[in-house]
């Protein structure tokens, strides 16, 4: 579809949005929109994106990990989407299953172990599109990163893979909810191109979704991302809901002038790795921000970048305390320094860790 001049009504959002009532962190008070360096920010406050989830303290993409985010104060939640083999979506990192499930340890599905070409890469495991719906609810999540996050371990078995349509009616209830109303969910098709060369074409899927739960449009509380150009234009020209053009290091194309202005025909934001926008020197701590944010912003494009994670072993090397890699760095430092830049979001593993430096943020600039 053609964008607007006029920024869509979804990305109206204010420091309000998640009542303060639900949240351990208050909200500030009567805050000014902020005016960052590098362009106007869209809207009056940074969203706070809980990525796959609170998934610092609860397995990835698991209810129990979108329910915490909630309570947390995400103002969006990203649940990523893969399919099945007769043609569901389910929430998944990726479609490859043993990093985040417990197939690897049943026999029954041992055949099932192969290797496959995704993306270029050759890539061994069970993956999702072997697995009918029926059978990959047998499995059980587990903890991705067990080293860095042992806490979660506990969590181990105790939750299904969930699927699209189950996010979308927790989502529905929770935006019935006088604390959570308003809240967004963003999923991102993982490998579009992949799934299309075999016969599961998972934009038609999900635009299929949203058309029959009223959720299609330019106006809709669903904003659908991609790393593959192709597959964001054809979710663009299908149903006309806001797009993010993700953009890997592997991309850099995409952050061109000539490029934002290609992603500026079918999308309303970009959702760029963190270092392109703020780079890291080589004493660990930020450098001068790339003018990628104001040269986004100069094409009506927001700009949420990805991953902003607590854990040493995640942080810029000027910001860790201690050699223990799963140990709490001075994050809430260096989130700040993201929110300088101006951008309209971030992604994160901590949604209350991001909640809090936003509000400080705001505070600071109120």
């Amino acid at each position: 579809m053609r964008r607007s001049a006029t920024a869509p009504k979804w990305i109206a959002l204010t420091t309000g949005l998640v009542s303060a009532a639900a949240l351990a962190v208050p909200a500030p008070a009567a805050a000014e929109p902020v005016r960052p360096q590098g362009g106007e920010r869209a809207a009056d406050a940074p969203w706070v994106i809980a990525h796959r989830g609170a998934s610092a303290y609860r397995p990835e993409h698991t209810m129990a990990a979108y329910r915490l985010a909630l309570r947390q104060g995400a103002d969006v939640i990203e649940p990523d989407l893969v399919p099945t083999s007769d043609g569901h979506l389910v929430a998944r990192h990726e479609n490859e299953l043993s990093g985040t499930t417990d197939v690897a340890e049943r026999p029954e599905f041992a055949d099932r172990r192969t290797t496959k070409v995704i993306d270029g890469k050759e890539v061994t495991g069970w993956f999702s599109e072997d697995f009918t719906l029926k059978e990959l609810r047998t499995l059980r999540a587990v903890e991705r990163i067990p080293d860095i996050r042992p806490r979660n371990t506990r969590y181990d078995g105790k939750y299904k893979v969930p699927t699209w349509e189950e996010v979308v009616s927790f989502w529905k209830k929770a935006d019935r909810h006088p604390k959570y109303a308003g809240v967004k969910l963003i999923p991102e098709l993982k490998h579009g191109a992949y799934f299309d060369s075999i016969g599961l074409d998972t934009e038609r899927i999900l635009a299929d979704s949203l058309a029959g739960h009223g959720l299609d449009g330019e106006d809709s509380p669903v904003i659908v991302q991609s790393f593959e150009p192709g597959s964001a234009r054809e979710v663009d020209s299908l149903v006309g809901n806001p797009v993010v053009q993700l953009i890997s290091p592997s991309q850099p194309e995409l952050t061109t002038p000539e490029g934002l202005d290609g992603v500026a025909g079918y999308a309303d934001a970009i959702g760029p790795d963190m270092r392109l926008v703020l780079p890291i020197g080589e004493d660990g701590l930020p450098g001068e921000p790339t003018p990628l944010v104001g040269d986004a912003h100069d094409r009506d494009l927001l700009v949420t970048p990805y991953t902003l994670r607590s854990e040493n072993a995640f942080l810029p090397e000027g910001y860790r305390k201690g050699d223990d890699p799963a140990a709490y760095g001075d994050h809430l430092s260096y989130y700040t320094e993201v929110l300088e830049t101006g951008v309209d979001g971030v992604f994160s593993d901590s949604p209350d860790h991001l909640r809090e430096a936003r509000d400080r943020y705001l505070e600071d600039q109120g």
